[in-house]
């Protein structure tokens, strides 16, 4: 309004000057009310210009003096708004710090301002937790079932009372609702996918992992590892069964795991071993040679020599040397070199190759590994030095996956449970029996005069079976 005022007046000053400077100023006559005013135009012009500022002037403070409430009221809640950040912040560092009744206190002055009710809700519940009264929490959290923006947290933080509580159908109860509100959370669908794979609901389990794709809950890399895990764990389960039909299933199933992830070990390993059991031997050739090319485990090579079991030393050197080509400079290829030398006697070369691991962190398999070579070339020092340090180097935990039979893999429920979690959200394998020290295949050798092979078979049938009625750390469950 000043500025306009302003432009206006720069532009009436103007007009003005200009009809003074061309000479001809006019004349201007005013009556009113019986007097009359005779003036030049220029005159005129600028009274009803300071006339029409005045009244412009007068009104703008009327409406300055009516508008002084709202002016009022707008200040107050500025300062209401200020202090309910303030108070909500404080009490969200305390819940943090653990202050549980610092944490109330300021959660109750904020619920007075009542200038963010959600997060009012939020810090309520989070201060009543922190303080240990669960009845408030659980209060707290339930009020926030009642609006649609906030059942999820609602949802969320009483299934953690629940489970804090032992009350674990209770919590997937609320797990579930949360899953099946339009916005669901992740959260919801790892608590739903956590709770069938306990009770070894693989099949319930693959139908989640779609479910949650389908609706993006989840990203396509993850419910890929995730399908591949569970397909695995299902053949596993399969695998042994009376039926031919359901043996089928296990095979198809390891297959498809397989080829969805190329670097998960256990399901590869699985597929190569029924399609070996099959006659399919080019397959599952492939399926390791793949894997072997995406992530090498000692399991991979192991299944891979076993794959024939009639051939000549030098044949089966051939066919080791094929896999370590597959993926050279792997640590695991550099030790698959050295197994190849020792199968056809090559001492110098079973040395030579064995120096190329010698930057590698020392663990009980490559010394072990060492302890061997040495011995092939006639170092007997060397090869008893690299057993000491054996009996002291730690374990692999891939090593471990590997049972005293050479059993690969040999995983009961709760343990495939945790795998599929593990390796659909982070993409790596968990090693069960390294985490309970148990036993492996043997890595120090007792000096063996010829070459003696890194574990048994595996192409043997092996039984075993994921244990439903798993309670002890054992390697595996035989099959009747």
């Amino acid at each position: 309004m000043i500025r306009a005022s302003f432009v206006l007046l720069l532009l009436v000053a103007a007009a003005v000057g200009a009809l003074t400077l061309a000479g001809e100023p006019g004349r201007a006559t005013i009556t009113w009310l019986g007097w009359r005013a005779d003036m030049t135009a220029a005159a005129a012009i600028l009274i009803a210009l300071g006339v029409g500022l005045l009244a412009a002037f007068i009104w703008r403070m009327i409406l300055w003096v009516l508008d002084a409430p709202r002016r009022a009221e707008t200040a107050r809640a500025e300062v209401r708004r200020r202090q309910t950040l303030d108070l909500l912040g404080r009490g969200f560092v305390a819940v943090a710090a653990g202050d549980g009744s610092e944490a109330l206190r300021l959660s109750k002055k904020a619920a007075e301002l009542a200038e963010a009710p959600g997060l009012v809700r939020v810090l309520a519940a989070q201060s009543a937790e922190a303080a240990g009264d669960v009845a408030q929490a659980q209060a707290a959290y339930t009020a926030m079932l009642g609006f649609p923006e906030m059942r999820l947290a609602g949802h969320r933080g009483l299934m953690q009372l629940a489970l804090g509580q032992g009350a674990r159908e209770t919590a997937l109860r609320h797990a579930q609702e949360a899953y099946g509100e339009k916005r669901s959370a992740r959260w919801a669908w790892r608590a739903i996918l956590e709770a069938r794979l306990e009770a070894g609901d693989w099949e319930g389990g693959l139908e989640l992992v779609k479910s949650a794709l389908d609706r993006r809950i989840v990203p396509p890399v993850v419910a890929e590892r995730a399908r591949a895990a569970l397909l695995a764990a299902s053949a596993a389960q399969l695998e042994h069964a009376p039926e031919p039909r359901a043996r089928s299933l296990a095979r198809d199933q390891a297959v498809e795991a397989a080829k969805l992830q190329p670097a998960f070990a256990p399901g590869v390993v699985m597929a190569a071993r029924l399609l070996a059991q099959d006659n399919k031997l080019g397959r599952a050739t492939a399926a390791l040679e793949s894997a072997w090319r995406a992530r090498p485990h000692p399991a991979l090579w192991l299944a891979y020599r076993d794959l024939k079991t009639n051939e000549t030393p030098r044949q089966r050197a051939a066919r080791l040397a094929q896999l370590a080509a597959v993926n050279p400079t792997h640590r695991e290829s550099l030790i698959l070199y050295v197994e190849q030398a020792l199968v056809t006697g090559d001492a110098a070369g079973a040395l030579s190759a064995a120096r190329a691991l010698e930057p590698e962190p020392v663990t009980a398999r490559i010394a072990g590994l060492m302890a061997r070579a040495a011995f092939a070339a006639g170092a007997v020092d060397e090869a008893r030095m690299w057993l000491a340090r054996g009996l002291n180097a730690p374990p692999e935990p891939d090593w471990s996956d590997l049972d005293p039979e050479g059993r690969a893999f040999a995983y009961h429920a709760p343990d495939w449970a945790r795998l599929v979690i593990t390796f659909a959200e982070t993409g790596d394998l968990i090693h069960p029996r390294h985490e309970r020290r148990e036993r492996t295949l043997r890595e120090l050798p007792d000096l063996p005069i010829a070459y003696a092979d890194a574990g048994p078979m595996l192409i043997e049938p092996v039984l075993y079976a994921v244990d439903e009625d798993y309670d002890q750390p054992e390697a595996g469950r035989p099959v009747p």
